[in-house]
């Protein structure tokens, strides 16, 4: 397999730490609207959730589905490869756990919420679905941030050895 030469491997990582920043600034924004901005009243918990629906749909999704591609890109046309680094390994497994557990549970519980404020702003919070949806985002956030904070971190400092470390005084064949 033809690999990338130097500057187009620089384009492809300046691409997928643009994807990596919008990701994590989003959530991030995200978190911070969530658990700083308290509500006056129920109308404006709707225009919170609505807020958060926005950014999840139009940036964190593409953020996320951009780094996934670019990953893709980079780990299939260059050296880095997709097993043979342990913490490209580890990097891959976060990715793929956090993208399917925002789709199949952090966005709905989201979708669910912006979705009942909307039909009954003032009986929302007495809605046992909301309520719900509300506390079980409020514990998932928290590890989802961890995770996507700690493979940024492993992408810094590259830290393991080879998948397939050669043992000393073994010839490499």
């Amino acid at each position: 397999m033809k690999k990338l030469n130097p500057a187009a491997r620089a384009w492809l990582k300046g691409f997928h730490l643009f994807f990596i920043c919008a990701w994590v600034g989003a959530v991030m924004c995200m978190i911070t609207l969530n658990y700083l901005f308290h509500p006056a009243n129920e109308y404006e918990r709707h225009g919170v959730l609505a807020a958060l629906k926005l950014i999840d749909d139009w940036v964190v999704i593409p953020s996320a589905v951009g780094s996934l591609l670019t990953g893709l890109l980079i780990s299939w046309l260059t050296p880095w490869g997709f097993f043979k680094w342990r913490w490209v390994t580890l990097k891959w497994i976060c990715t793929l756990a956090v993208m399917l557990f925002g789709t199949f549970f952090l966005g709905p519980w989201l979708n669910g919420m912006e979705a009942i404020a909307a039909a009954d702003p003032l009986g929302a919070m007495q809605n046992p679905v909301f309520v719900g949806n509300q506390q079980m985002m409020n514990y998932a956030v928290g590890p989802q941030i961890f995770i996507l904070l700690f493979m940024v971190l492993i992408s810094v400092l590259k830290p393991w050895k080879l998948a397939r470390q050669q043992e000393p005084g073994q010839r490499k064949i």
